[in-house]
């Protein structure tokens, strides 16, 4: 009988296999960082991006609410219009005079951009868990970051204006630092320390989060989106 069909057994098959695993290796790592590799300029062009979707939301829907329609809620122990930005004007108010606190000391090291954003593990987790809409899973805020009232006169919407332009700025200074370098203190959690590029991204994930669950609202009281 003829061996010419046989498969090749032994020794020799051993290598050829290795080989195989190793392609197939090498191609999973190589997809998965190029689904997450991204450039730093992209990764800000992509955040003021989101920022301005904001402020339009914000110029459009928000604005031209009365002060009942301002602070009415869709039910008891559910957060108006008002609140939803009192809490990211309290976030803000936290976040914001560090993150420019650290990228100043960072320009003053002579810290320079890095080409790719990188993002850390707990960051990351942190990011895409505010990526649920609050709607659908809604999430307990820690007391310090709890609206301060029920009845919030419209200079809520005048400080969000004026944390947007903060944070929009802020953006662009990263621009001139390796945000993957510098590291922002949880404002609860000290200890818990993710990169800028994270905290960033976080900060505009969590108002977008906020802004539709505000919209959600009007939405709810019939309030037109025109």
């Amino acid at each position: 009988m003829s061996n010419l069909c046989v498969p090749v057994a032994g020794p020799l098959a051993k290598p050829r296999r290795a080989r195989i695993i190793t392609s197939a290796i090498r191609l999973l790592i190589n997809s998965a960082m190029s689904a997450t590799t991204r450039r730093t300029t992209e990764f800000l062009d992509s955040l003021a991006a989101d920022l301005r979707q904001v402020r339009e939301t914000v110029d459009r829907r928000f604005r031209p609410l009365t002060d009942d329609q301002l602070n009415r809620g869709p039910g008891p122990g559910k957060w108006s219009v008002g609140q939803c930005l009192e809490h990211l004007n309290i976030v803000g108010g936290l976040y914001l005079p560090v993150i420019s606190k650290k990228i100043k000391a960072a320009q003053e090291r002579g810290s320079k951009p890095a080409e790719m954003v990188a993002h850390g593990f707990i960051g990351k987790r942190m990011t895409e868990s505010m990526r649920v809409p609050a709607t659908e899973k809604a999430m307990k805020s820690p007391q310090q970051y709890a609206p301060s009232g029920f009845r919030l006169p419209r200079t809520v919407l005048e400080v969000f204006s004026r944390q947007l332009d903060e944070l929009n700025g802020l953006i662009d200074q990263t621009r001139g630092v390796n945000a993957n370098a510098i590291r922002i203190p949880n404002p609860i959690i000290p200890l818990l320390l993710p990169r800028l590029t994270d905290a960033l991204e976080l900060l505009v994930v969590h108002m977008q989060r906020h802004i539709a669950q505000a919209e959600a609202v009007l939405d709810g009281q019939g309030v037109s989106r025109e």
